[in-house]
């Protein structure tokens, strides 16, 4: 009975923690220098499909924009930075590191006009996955 109640003690523990340390991509996620090396690194492995403003092409959606942000709105960084990890690029999915996928993923938020913050947006997908992705500042409370 003790190990029951520590199991729901512990998992009310760590909803509230994630409830806590929930962000949205209006908070600073990414820093400016990783959206540079995201821009490169865009211009080289994804402008031949999404476009060099991506803004999407013939078989690939944008990246930026109204269109981009009715389709992830309300999801996870985690959410679209797996998406990205496992299915780009189309002619060679999952080839790229973790490192180079984030600042891609920094440079996509750049394009969207989210703020730029202290420290690069993180590469594991659990923290991610704490990082709300909202088209619209939400207010504070």
């Amino acid at each position: 009975m003790k190990l029951k109640f520590a199991v729901i003690a512990v998992a009310l523990a760590a909803v509230a923690l994630s409830q806590e340390t929930t962000r949205s991509v209006w908070d600073g996620v990414y820093t400016d220098a990783q959206a540079k090396r995201g821009a490169e690194l865009y211009a080289s492995k994804c402008a031949s499909c999404h476009g060099d403003q991506l803004t999407g092409g013939e078989m690939a959606p944008p990246l930026a924009g109204p269109e981009f942000m009715s389709n992830w709105n309300g999801l996870t960084a985690g959410d679209l930075f797996d998406r990205i990890r496992t299915t780009m690029p189309a002619n060679k999915p999952g080839s790229l590191s973790r490192e180079t996928n984030a600042d891609i993923l920094a440079f996509m938020f750049a394009s969207s006009k989210f703020p730029s913050g202290s420290k690069d947006l993180p590469q594991a997908t659990e923290v991610l996955k704490q990082i709300k992705i909202e088209a619209e500042k939400p207010t504070k409370k």
